[in-house]
């Protein structure tokens, strides 16, 4: 069980959101293949420019449970591949993405406090300007925020632990109850492996050509959480299977 002690100071604060947030202007999306290692610490790894996100997907690798990466790759990232209608790398590729906008439209997303193993989620565009009225799917990413130098990471990672993906049709006649926008909350399951106070969401909406219109990412205060589980949220991330002793053959 989850529990968390908030300071005094912090209670108010219940969720983190993209509000006041700067808007993204490109959206990067590293792929690294659970097979190569090496990949993970590679120098030469893209960096995003100013105003962008990132967004870190592990592939499953032909190695199954035995490649280096496999604790933290998803199935999710061979779906998102596939919408970008990508095939799987080798080691690694990037898809960059000039974020369109949606004329007298914004993106909001927000999650809130972790709570036995599950996060609440939301993804929210509004209004539906006439620009927004079309086909659009939404994604909103649950990430794990991993600092330079992780595991001999050379750049900040937004490593992609759940994905929630949504159809749109902003051309829906709305009818009177329903608000002027476009919505959607979900409980999404924390990895086991995730450190709880290192979340966060990532989300976009493309159109049906799989152009990014729009973006978003949440950002909290500092909340001085204390999180008492199984895991401590200060234990170090495992990225990469620990070294073997010297001398110790793998079986």
């Amino acid at each position: 069980m989850l529990v968390l002690a908030v300071s005094p100071d912090a209670q108010a604060q219940s969720f983190c959101a993209s509000d006041g947030q700067p808007r993204p202007v490109r959206l990067m999306e590293r792929f690294i293949n659970a097979d190569c290692g090496d990949c993970w610490s590679d120098p030469a790894t893209p960096v995003p420019g100013r105003n962008a996100v990132a967004l870190d997907w592990v592939i499953p690798g032909s190695l199954g449970d035995d490649a280096p990466l496999s604790a933290v790759a998803t199935r999710d990232a061979l779906a998102r591949l596939e919408a970008l209608k990508e095939s799987v790398p080798l080691k690694t590729t990037t898809a960059r993405h000039a974020i369109k906008g949606i004329q007298g439209a914004s993106l909001r997303v927000a999650h809130g406090l972790p709570v036995s193993g599950y996060l609440g989620a939301s993804i929210e565009l509004k209004p539906i300007s006439s620009a927004a009225r079309q086909p659009l799917n939404a994604w909103l990413a649950l990430v794990e925020t991993l600092p330079v130098g992780l595991e001999g990471s050379p750049v900040e990672r937004n490593l992609v632990r759940n994905v929630l993906t949504r159809t749109w049709d902003g051309r829906k006649q709305l009818s009177k109850d329903e608000q002027n926008r476009l919505f959607e909350t979900r409980s999404m399951n924390i990895a086991p492996a995730a450190s709880p106070d290192r979340l966060r969401v990532i989300g976009w909406v493309e159109d049906e050509k799989g152009r990014v219109l729009l973006a978003a990412q949440s950002r909290c205060a500092v909340l001085h959480l204390e999180t008492r589980s199984a895991r401590p949220s200060n234990t170090p991330v495992r990225i990469l299977p620990p070294a073997q002793p010297a001398g110790h053959a793998s079986p």
